[in-house]
């Protein structure tokens, strides 16, 4: 598809779409990350992951909710 994105994307101060590397898109997420948790907290952060994902890819996704983030909010749609 002609309308694929093939970089990343970040928002400019001026509130636009730039390209950007993905050093500087991965930077720039968990600058985001960062400020938001400490800004509301913790449990603000949640993640919700997937029964078709791997047991290793939830396992990894709930340790960084609770190592990195600090947060127990997380849940799954295998439960429903």
């Amino acid at each position: 598809m002609p309308q694929r994105l093939t970089e990343p994307l970040i928002r400019s101060p001026g509130g636009e779409l730039v390209p950007a590397s993905w050093p500087e898109a991965l930077g720039a997420a968990a600058a985001g990350l960062r400020r938001s948790v400490s800004s509301h907290g913790p449990s603000s952060f949640g993640a919700f992951s997937c029964s078709k994902a791997t047991n290793e890819l939830n396992y990894a996704l709930q340790r960084f909710a609770r190592t990195v983030i600090g947060s127990n909010n997380i849940d799954s749609c295998n439960r429903t």
